[in-house]
């Protein structure tokens, strides 16, 4: 075992309370599109993942005592002045590694291998063919069909490996020192256009880490239930809920562990869909009796919104409303609260840059720190999940399928759904046009059963139209539905026309002030699922 450097340790994870998994492979992220895919894929495999930065350093590493590590790919060279780089040292951890990509051209170059611009890109479908002996590929046909994305390429192992596969463009596709248990891959496992992509990040799994597949919902669940009693103990706590599945999940948990010491609070803040304050309002007192509050905030927050129209401006308006409002009850309506529990996500502090080495894409209300005056310690049991995660273990702990499969929502709700400014009128035209929507497609089971999101857009401009021989001058409804698996990607449902004239038909006919409906044909990416 090696000497790390004990030098500044880049980790953006809190305290952990010595209750993770001892099976935990750490995806170190160089920048790479596919770094969330590859964590997915290795929890669907049944082991624990966790994404950290690829600049962590090697003493940070061994503190964190990983069972496995992956360096995951990225878009720079090696040979850029600013390209990133990991702790060489983490390579004589003994713990096994795997380079993908841009991390196998790391491994390459850290262990005396050569890497070179050979100007033979491969991006796309490339047929790999194998070649010495290798535990990751064996059993696979001698040829497979994967997934390449690179520029330069690893034209020579470093000493001890054997090259197990090459392509036409790539002398080095694949490699392994089997005795050190370090294996690189150029192709990228992870994707679904590689063949037997899953089978080989397997291997690496379970035949050159040597791990077994016991991480579970119910472990899960057993795990954070006594991580949240060691983490609160006999305090008190409040939860912000907000109806939506992850505030249910992480409220529910809560209350397993400490019962009647959590307070639930609802903050109707007046942007939720048709019928839904009401709804949440009878769900949630049905389920922690006195202990849930509602909090009628409408005119407030809406008063805050009045002629905004930047959408940063609006999510930041709204999440500083929510404090505000929060904290005021807390103040004056209870005592001696010690932590605050929220619903926070994997995908929420990805997409925020939470984890130093994600671009952040949009700020969501519950990550990023509380203010230095709420003084609360915060209680985030889903922090290490995707949505299809959180699901799952909602099933397991009871809630209800109307909670548990209940679309996602945002935080800033329909205020980021009308693109410019907010009010009431618009508000409730978005409100009754979304209602249609979901009415219409709830009509078709197997359709509803497979859309990650389906919902209605207003725009902040007005066309010309034309019903009863009259000319109109109305908003546009954009209508949005998506298939996904866990939001990090997402690509626009093909939504039969029958559908999509009735559901164009109602809203022009039933919601007055609108005369068009549009489809939005847009994937993430380039697109993000909401429009703002």
């Amino acid at each position: 075992m090696v000497s790390c450097d004990m030098g500044t340790e880049k980790n953006a994870r809190p305290p952990d309370l010595g209750l993770r998994p001892e099976q935990a492979v750490l995806v170190l992220d160089f920048g790479a599109q596919y770094a969330q895919l590859i964590a997915r894929r290795i929890r669907e495999a049944r082991v624990f993942s966790e994404i950290v930065p690829g600049t962590t350093s090697c003493a940070a590493i061994a503190e964190l005592q990983p069972a496995a590590i992956v360096l995951s790919g990225g878009p720079a060279s090696v040979y850029s002045d600013d390209a990133p780089v990991c702790d060489p040292g983490l390579f004589e951890l003994g713990v096994p590694v795997l380079g993908i990509c841009y991390g196998h051209q790391l491994m390459a170059q850290a262990l005396g291998g050569r890497v070179d611009r050979t100007g033979a890109r491969e991006y796309g479908a490339t047929t790999l063919r194998q070649g010495a002996t290798s535990v990751l590929l064996e059993g696979m046909p001698p040829s497979l069909t994967v997934w390449m994305s690179h520029a330069d390429a690893v034209v020579e192992a470093p000493r001890g490996f054997a090259v197990t596969a090459a392509t036409d463009g790539t002398p080095v596709a694949a490699m392994e020192d089997a005795r050190r248990r370090l294996v690189g891959t150029q192709f990228h496992p992870e994707v679904t256009h590689t063949e037997h992509g899953q089978d080989i990040l397997r291997r690496f799994l379970f035949d050159v880490a040597d791990l077994e597949p016991t991480w579970t919902t119910v472990s899960i669940v057993e795990s954070e239930t006594e991580k949240i009693r060691q983490q609160v103990g006999s305090a008190k706590a409040v939860c912000a809920l907000s109806g939506g599945v992850d505030s249910a999940v992480a409220a529910t948990l809560v209350h397993r562990a400490i019962g009647d010491q959590l307070t639930c609070l609802f903050v109707d803040h007046g942007l939720l869909r048709q019928g839904e304050s009401d709804q949440v309002c009878k769900t949630y007192r049905r389920m922690f009796g006195k202990n849930f509050v509602r909090i009628d905030a409408a005119d407030q927050f809406i008063g805050e919104l009045k002629d905004r129209d930047d959408p940063e401006e609006k999510r930041k308006i709204i999440g500083e409303t929510f404090i505000n409002v929060f904290r005021d009850y807390c103040e004056n309506q209870l005592d001696d609260i010690r932590f605050l529990v929220q619903g926070t996500i994997y995908s929420d502090w990805i997409e925020s840059g939470g984890n130093g080495a994600a671009t952040s894409i949009k700020s969501h209300h519950n990550v990023g720190g509380l203010p230095e005056d709420l003084h609360f310690e915060l209680v985030e049991p889903l922090r290490d999940l995707f949505k299809d995660e959180v699901r799952l273990l909602g099933t397991e702990i009871g809630l209800p399928d109307s909670i548990v499969w209940r679309q996602p929502f945002p935080g800033p709700g329909l205020a980021v759904r009308i693109v410019g400014k907010v009010d009431h009128e618009k508000l409730d035209i978005l409100r009754a046009a979304d209602a249609i929507i979901r009415d219409e497609v709830h009509k078709h089971e197997e359709i509803e059963n497979r859309l990650w999101q389906v919902f209605a857009v207003l725009l902040d401009v007005k066309t010309v139209g034309v019903q009863g021989d009259n000319r109109t001058y109305a908003y546009p409804i954009v209508l949005r539905a998506v298939e996904s698996e866990d939001a990090m990607t997402a690509e626009w449902a093909r939504l039969p026309h029958e559908l999509l004239g009735s559901i164009s038909r109602r809203v022009v006919n039933e919601v007055e002030g609108v005369n068009r409906v549009v489809y939005d044909i847009t994937s993430k990416p380039p697109g993000t699922i909401e429009w703002e």
